[in-house]
């Protein structure tokens, strides 16, 4: 296929690398890497849920999001000094935490909460993607913990959780935009689906007029296909032993397999 501004194939993802381990302080921690973004993910667990949960017995995950001063090429004031989250970092982070509750069995979690919190470092282009793929890997991290230390009876992961960006750039479809092509994107998409390839979440935009039902199929299995790629990069970064396998609450395929 048609090579891009990075040498990519159309179809083809940036180079994706996950550190697990990043932050010692953390239950559980991963640096995310899609080409140039860079986003550093940790998972912070605490003894108890916002209100409306208390008594119920159900934990809960949720998010915050923030690009670090000199993520992109030129600095941005941080939040706290602005006195207020920017509306893109609250819509951002509300994404992460709605996908990442997806995958976890939450009544099994006990009354805690954990807390993603993603740190951009380095930005170019579709940061929320790896956030919510990297969040992925420091969520489970901290699912272990739990088990390991005696606090859960198993590790309540429902699903795996990935997510991509796909979209329209110059009349052709592409995977996983960076910052100059999503920027001259007639349509651009970011999908999230757990490893069963069923949708989570899907924020499509027409920057230029409109798009045709094929090009929305077009993108959606373009999409499919490269979070099939990044749940195997999920996967093999978590190192699941047989043991922890077992001790998974697991919907999907790849407990099957296992």
């Amino acid at each position: 296929m048609t090579s891009r501004v990075d040498g990519r194939a159309l179809d083809q993802l940036r180079p994706v690398r996950i550190e697990r381990g990043f932050n010692r302080y953390a239950e559980g921690s991963a640096l995310v890497s899609f080409g140039d973004t860079k986003v550093i993910c940790t998972a912070s667990i605490e003894e108890k849920t916002p209100q409306f949960l208390r008594g119920s017995g159900k934990g809960w995950v949720t998010a915050e999001y923030a690009m670090l001063p000199r993520a992109t090429a030129s600095r941005t004031p941080r939040d706290v000094i602005k006195g207020q989250v920017t509306g893109r970092s609250q819509e951002i982070q509300r994404l992460i935490g709605r996908s990442l509750r997806a995958a976890v069995v939450l009544p099994k979690l006990g009354e805690r909460t954990i807390w993603i919190d993603c740190d951009v470092i380095q930005a170019d282009g579709g940061t929320r993607t790896a956030a919510i793929t990297g969040g992925f890997v420091a969520l489970v991290d901290a699912l272990r913990w739990l088990w390991h230390e005696g606090k859960l009876m198993c590790i309540p992961v429902a699903h795996f959780v990935a997510a991509v960006s796909s979209g329209v750039v110059d009349g052709r479809l592409m995977l996983d935009l960076c910052f100059e092509e999503d920027s001259k994107a007639s349509v651009d998409f970011n999908v999230v689906m757990n490893e069963v390839l069923q949708f989570i979440e899907m924020q499509g935009t027409a920057e230029e007029g409109a798009f045709a039902s094929d090009d929305l199929y077009s993108m959606l299995d373009l999409a499919r296909r490269g979070i099939e790629e990044l749940i195997k990069i999920q996967e093999k970064s978590l190192q699941l032993s047989s043991e922890e396998w077992k001790a998974v609450e697991i919907a999907g395929s790849l407990r099957q397999q296992q």
